[in-house]
This record gives structure tokens, C-alpha cells and sequence, in this order.
């Protein structure tokens, strides 16, 4: 994953409250960095991304706002690929790889197959980070 990272030149950290407008700003945070980063809109990833993104700040939101009154939304990005996190204190780590189709998770481990990108949890003393990494 840090490879990756490394190779993704344009960066952009959010800090919400971690309420329902969260999901709400950390969308129209990533589509003014994917304008100002050059990257359209209108590419078919884009959807795809900012659903995924939603889905991951609404399962912050739903089941971490007790422990984490405020998340961090992580956005990076190159001419070929598009990686976002969003990271709360919730010391819970999804199994990603057994997510049931129909969750909010499972919505997200679809797409990003789909997409052919890569999802990974990372866990910290502070919380945990999930890592979503898509070709554009």
C-alpha cells in the first residue's frame, strides 16, 4: 500500500465531526481535489469512488461516533490512480474479505473489485484506517 502512496503526488486530509453531514462534505471535498488535482468528473470511476467514499464515512458515523467524535478523510491521487481513506477511533477492524454483499461494507468490497482496485484495513494506537486504491 505505501508504494502506492508513495507514487500518488497530489494529497488532501479532511477532519470532520463525525455526524451525517460528514458524508456530505467529505463527497464535495473529494470532487473539488479531483477537479483542482486535473482529474474529470466524468470519468466512470468517479461515481463508483464517491459511492464508496459515502459508504465508508456512513459505517463511521453509524458505528464509531461514540468512541471518535471526528474523522479524518484522507484523499490522494496521480494521473492513473485515486486512493482515499477514512480513519476513526474505533478500535474495530472489519474483515474485509467477508463482507456480505448488501452491507454498506459488502457495497464497497463489490465496487472496488469491480473497479479492479484494492481495499486494505489498517490498524494504529489511535484507530483504524480503511484504504481504498482505484485505477482511474
Amino acid at each position: 500500500m505505501s508504494s502506492v502512496l508513495d507514487a500518488l503526488p497530489y494529497r488532501h486530509v479532511l477532519t470532520l465531526p463525525n455526524e451525517p453531514s460528514a458524508v456530505r462534505l467529505a463527497r464535495e471535498t473529494a470532487e473539488q481535489a479531483l477537479v483542482e488535482w486535473g482529474i474529470g468528473l466524468h470519468r466512470p470511476v468517479v461515481d463508483a469512488a464517491l459511492l464508496i467514499l459515502s459508504e465508508l464515512v456512513t459505517n463511521s458515523v453509524r458505528h464509531a461516533a461514540e468512541e471518535s467524535p471526528q474523522i479524518m478523510v484522507m484523499y490522494a491521487a496521480s494521473g492513473s490512480h485515486l486512493a482515499f481513506a477514512v480513519h476513526d477511533r474505533h478500535a474495530h477492524q472489519p474483515p474485509l474479505h467477508r463482507a456480505d454483499t448488501g452491507t454498506g461494507l459488502g457495497t464497497v468490497m463489490e465496487l472496488t473489485r469491480q473497479l479492479g482496485g484494492t481495499a486494505a484495513v489498517h490498524g494504529d494506537p489511535d484507530g483504524k484506517s480503511i484504504w481504498i486504491t482505484l485505477p482511474l
